[in-house]
């Protein structure tokens, strides 16, 4: 397989735009103290990611009508009570990849 010049540099061009964004605030913030109201606020950006992801994945829009994923809310509840009995990301993430990949083989 050969790449062209052109598209090689496309693909640096382009990891560096989406490498660069993510490693320049870690460097700022780094070297400085935030003060406490700021990071309060950052302490929230996690959680209104993760329910981003969610409410996106369980509400389906047809038309004009809103329609409810059953399927990924039958997940998302096990899942939900293992993320707060055992407030882990990963055991969290690992058990609702299982639960959905079982509902999916099942149903």
């Amino acid at each position: 397989m050969s790449i062209d010049l052109t598209i090689l540099f496309i693909i640096i061009s382009c990891a560096f735009v989406t490498i660069v964004p993510r490693i320049i605030p870690f460097l700022v913030v780094r070297n400085i103290t935030l003060p406490e109201p700021i990071l309060k606020w950052l302490s929230y950006v996690p959680i209104c990611i993760l329910t981003a992801l969610i409410v996106e994945n369980f509400i389906i829009q047809t038309d004009h009508t809103l329609k409810l994923d059953w399927s990924v809310i039958a997940v998302l509840v096990p899942t939900v009570f293992i993320a707060m009995k055992t407030k882990s990301l990963s055991i969290t993430v690992i058990s609702g990849v299982v639960f959905m990949a079982g509902l999916r083989l099942f149903f």
